[in-house]
C-alpha cells in the first residue's frame, strides 16, 4: 500500500512538473511574438535567465490560478452568467498580471491588453496538457476520478456506492431536444453519430413515441418527468379565469405547471429520491438542480441560473475554451446565415440580430455546462439523472431540420454522449444510459412567408376587424431564448401579449403550427354557434384557408370545404384527420377535454408528401401541432431494460409498416419509472392506482371557483468540484 502511493505520488509529481514545462516553454514563445510582451531586463538576459524568469511566471500563474480562481468565481456568483462568461477574459488576464508584478527585479513587463491573450493561450494549452497526459494513463485517470467522488460525497454525507456485479447502477437519461426519431435513424446511417451508431448495433434499442397534440418541449418534459401533461393545449395560451398568458419557457408558468402536475398526481417527479434535473424546464422532483427554468424565479443565493455555472467557471481553461468556442460558433452562423442568402435558399427566416448569441449560447454555453453537470452526477453516484441538450432543437428552428447546419449539431452532440459516456466507465457506480428526445421538427415555410400574412391577421380580417397593412411577424418561442433571459436575470417574454385586455378583440397565440384563438369577452369556452354569431365569416374564412388543416371548437372538427366531425360520434374524427397520421383523432379529443382549451384550435395545413408544415411563427422547422416528424420523437435504451409495455403503444400499422409506438408524453414516465424500479435505484413513491397508470391520475383538489371546472380529459447547484475531462467538448 505504502509503495502505491508513492508511485501515484511520484506519477502526480511528474505530470506537475510536465505541465508546468510546457506551460513555460508556450510563455517562451508567446514573449518571442507578442511586441508588448518580455521576459528579460532591459539590459538584456541570458537565455538561461529568461528562461528561469518563465518558470517563475509560469509557476506563479498557474499557482494563482488554482488557489484564487475559484474564489472570484464564487465572488462573482451575482454577475448574470453570461456577463461572467465576458469577464473571464479580464479576469485571467489580471491573474497573470499578477503573476508577472511577482518576478524579482522587474525582469519582466506586459501591456494588459496582451495579458489577457497570454492568459487564454496559458489556460487552454495547461488544460490540452494536463487532458492528454491523463489519457495517456488510464489508471491515474481512474482514480483521480474517484478521489473527486469520494471527497464530494463526504461533503454531502453520502455513502459510496460499490461498482460491481451486484451493486444497483444509475439510470441516466439524456434528452435531445427536437431530435425526431427519422432524424436520428438517418444520422446513424449516414456516420453523423457513430457513438449512438455502435450502441444500436451492440446492446440498445429505438423506438419513436407518438407525442400529445401539443408537441413542445413543456408538455413532453412535463409528462416524462411529472407523470401528467393535463391541461397543457399549446406552448403558450389565454387563461379567461386570470386573463394572462401561461408560456412554457416563462419561470413563473413553469413554475405553476409543475405545481399543478405535482397536485393532480401526489407525486413530486420522476427524480424524488436521489435525483439531479440538467438544463430542463422543470425539476422532475430532484434535490440537484442546474439550469432548470420552473426554479429560476425564485429568490435566493442558491436557485438563481447563476448557481448551476459556479462548477465549471471554477476552472479558468474551461471558461477560456468555452468562450472561445463561444465566438467561433457565433462567428460560424454568420457564414452559414450569409452563405444561406447567397445561395437563396427557400425557406427562409431572418438570422440577424441577438440569434447568432443565443445559438452560440444553446449550442456552446449551455451544452457545456449540462454535460459538466451529468458528469459531476455521475462521479457522485446519484442514482437518476435527467439532462436536456437544446443544441439541435435551436438551430434546427432557423436552418431547418434537414442540412449541414443541423449535421455538425448532431455530430458534435455525439462526441458530447461520448465523452460522458467515457467518463461513465469511471463513475463509483455502473450507468444504463437512456436517450430520448421530447419531439420532433417538422420542415415548411411559415404561415407569413408563404401567405404574406399572420394567423392574427386571418383572424381578424374573419372578424372584420382592421389589419394593419404590414405584416407583423411572431417570435419564436425557442427555450433557448428562455435560457439566455434567465442566465442575464431578464424576464422571460414579460410584456409580450402577457396580460392581454378583456375587451372583444381575440388573444391570438403560436405554438409552431398551432394557433390558440380566445376571446375574453366571452366567459367560459365559447361555443359554435357563440362565434358565429359574434363573428359570422371567421370559421369558415380559417377552415377554408389553404394553410389551415383543421380547427377545433367546442368538441367539433372543422375541415375545408365544409367538412365537419364530431368528436363523440365514433370515426368520424378518425376519418376527418387521418391524414395527419395515427392517433390524430385521439389527441385532439384528449385536448378538448382540457379546462384551458382555447375557443378556436387552429393547426395548419400538413403535405404528407413532403412532411411540411406552416409555423405562425418565425420558424422554418417548428413542432407544436399535428403533421410529420415533429410528432415522432425517439426512446432509446438498452437491451438489459424490459421493453416498453405494448398496452400503452398503438399497434404496428400493417398497411404502412409504421413501427410500435409509444402514445404521449404520460406513457413514457410509467416506462421511466418501471426502469428505476428495474435498477433498483429511487422508488417512485405513489404507484399508479389499480386498473390504471400514470395516465389515469388521481383527481385533482377542488379548484377555486373562478376557475372553470375540468371537462374530463385522460383518465441547486452544480458539485463544488471543478469537473476533470478527458476530452475537451468541441
Amino acid at each position: 500500500m505504502g509503495r502505491e502511493r508513492w508511485r501515484t505520488a511520484g506519477s502526480a509529481l511528474v505530470r506537475v512538473l510536465l505541465v508546468w514545462a510546457v506551460s513555460t516553454l508556450t510563455m517562451l514563445v508567446l514573449a518571442g511574438i507578442l511586441p508588448d510582451f518580455r521576459l528579460q531586463s532591459d539590459d538584456g538576459d541570458s537565455i538561461t535567465q529568461i528562461g528561469l524568469t518563465a518558470a517563475w511566471a509560469a509557476g506563479a500563474f498557474g499557482l494563482l490560478s488554482a488557489l484564487v480562481w475559484p474564489l472570484l468565481v464564487r465572488a462573482l456568483l451575482l454577475v448574470p452568467a453570461l456577463v461572467l462568461g465576458l469577464l473571464v477574459f479580464f479576469l485571467n488576464g489580471s491573474l497573470l498580471l499578477i503573476a508577472i508584478g511577482l518576478i524579482p527585479d522587474g525582469r519582466s513587463e506586459v501591456a494588459p491588453e496582451t495579458a489577457v491573450v497570454v492568459a487564454a493561450v496559458m489556460s487552454a494549452v495547461a488544460s490540452a496538457t494536463s487532458t492528454a497526459l491523463a489519457v495517456r494513463d488510464d489508471e491515474a485517470y481512474r482514480r483521480r476520478l474517484y478521489r473527486l467522488a469520494d471527497r464530494r460525497r463526504r461533503r454531502q454525507g453520502r455513502s459510496a456506492p460499490l461498482r460491481g456485479a451486484g451493486s444497483p447502477p444509475g439510470l441516466l437519461l439524456l434528452q435531445l431536444d427536437g431530435v425526431g426519431y427519422e432524424v436520428l435513424r438517418r444520422a446513424c446511417a449516414d456516420g453523423l453519430m457513430p457513438t449512438l451508431a455502435g450502441w444500436l448495433e451492440h446492446g440498445h434499442r429505438a423506438r419513436p413515441w407518438r407525442t400529445d397534440w401539443s408537441s413542445q418541449t413543456g408538455a413532453s418534459q412535463l409528462g416524462i418527468l411529472h407523470g401528467s401533461n393535463f391541461d397543457v393545449p399549446a406552448f403558450r395560451w389565454y387563461e379567461k379565469h386570470t386573463g394572462e398568458v401561461m408560456v412554457c419557457n416563462r419561470p413563473t408558468s413553469a413554475a405553476e405547471l409543475q405545481r399543478r402536475a405535482i397536485e393532480r398526481t401526489g407525486d413530486g417527479g420522476l427524480l424524488s429520491l436521489d435525483g439531479a434535473s440538467r438544463g430542463n424546464l422543470f425539476s422532475g422532483g430532484a434535490d440537484q438542480l442546474a439550469l432548470v427554468l420552473s426554479v429560476s424565479a425564485r429568490r435566493g443565493r442558491a436557485n438563481r441560473s447563476r448557481s448551476g455555472y459556479f462548477a465549471y467557471f471554477s476552472d479558468p481553461a474551461n471558461a477560456v475554451r468555452t468562450a472561445v468556442s463561444f465566438v467561433a460558433e457565433v462567428v460560424r452562423e454568420i457564414g452559414q446565415s450569409l452563405r444561406a442568402r447567397i445561395r437563396g435558399d427557400r425557406p427562409r427566416v431572418s438570422r440577424g440580430g441577438l440569434y447568432p448569441l443565443i445559438r452560440a449560447f444553446a449550442t456552446v454555453v449551455e451544452r457545456d455546462v449540462v454535460v459538466a453537470a451529468v458528469i459531476g452526477d455521475m462521479l457522485a453516484g446519484r442514482s437518476a439523472i435527467y439532462a436536456d441538450l437544446v443544441a439541435y432543437d435551436e438551430v434546427a428552428h432557423h436552418s431547418g431540420p434537414h442540412g449541414r447546419d443541423t449535421d455538425r449539431v448532431l455530430a458534435r452532440l455525439d462526441r458530447s454522449i461520448a465523452l460522458i459516456s467515457r467518463v461513465a466507465e469511471h463513475a463509483p457506480r455502473r450507468y444504463r444510459i437512456v436517450l430520448l428526445s421530447d419531439h420532433g421538427q417538422s420542415p415548411g415555410e411559415t404561415f407569413l412567408g408563404r401567405y404574406g400574412l399572420t394567423l392574427k391577421d386571418l383572424v381578424r380580417a374573419g372578424c372584420g376587424l382592421p389589419v394593419s397593412r404590414r405584416a407583423g411577424r411572431t417570435h419564436s418561442g425557442a427555450e433557448a431564448r428562455a435560457a439566455v433571459l434567465a442566465a442575464l436575470h431578464r424576464p422571460v417574454e414579460e410584456g409580450e401579449g402577457a396580460h392581454p385586455g378583456r375587451g372583444s378583440e381575440p388573444v391570438v397565440l403560436a405554438s409552431g403550427n398551432l394557433g390558440l384563438i380566445s376571446f375574453p369577452g366571452i366567459p367560459g369556452r365559447a361555443s359554435r354557434a357563440r362565434i358565429e354569431r359574434a363573428h359570422p365569416a371567421l370559421l369558415a374564412t380559417l377552415a377554408n384557408h389553404p394553410g389551415v388543416g383543421f380547427l377545433l371548437v367546442d368538441g367539433v372538427v372543422l375541415g375545408r370545404d365544409g367538412a365537419v366531425a364530431r368528436l363523440d360520434v365514433p370515426g368520424e374524427a378518425e376519418a376527418l384527420l387521418a391524414p395527419f397520421g395515427p392517433g390524430a383523432a385521439e389527441a385532439v379529443r384528449r385536448t378538448d377535454a382540457f379546462p384551458h382549451v382555447a375557443d378556436v384550435m387552429v393547426n395548419s395545413a400538413y403535405d404528407p408528401a413532403t412532411g411540411a408544415v406552416h409555423a405562425f411563427e418565425e420558424q422554418i422547422g417548428s413542432h407544436g401541432g399535428l403533421g410529420g416528424d415533429q410528432g415522432r420523437p425517439f426512446l432509446m435504451w438498452p437491451a438489459e431494460l424490459s421493453d416498453p409495455d405494448p398496452d400503452l403503444c398503438l399497434a404496428p400499422d400493417p398497411a404502412t409498416g409504421q413501427e410500435q409506438e409509444l402514445v404521449g408524453a404520460e406513457a413514457v414516465h410509467v416506462v421511466l419509472r418501471r426502469w428505476l424500479r428495474e435498477a433498483d435505484g429511487p422508488q417512485v413513491p405513489v404507484d399508479p392506482p389499480v386498473g390504471g397508470s400514470a395516465a389515469d391520475p388521481p383527481a385533482p383538489a377542488e379548484r377555486p371557483v373562478e376557475e372553470p371546472p375540468p371537462r374530463g380529459g385522460n383518465s441547486g447547484s452544480l458539485p463544488s468540484a471543478a469537473v476533470p475531462a478527458r476530452d475537451e467538448i468541441r
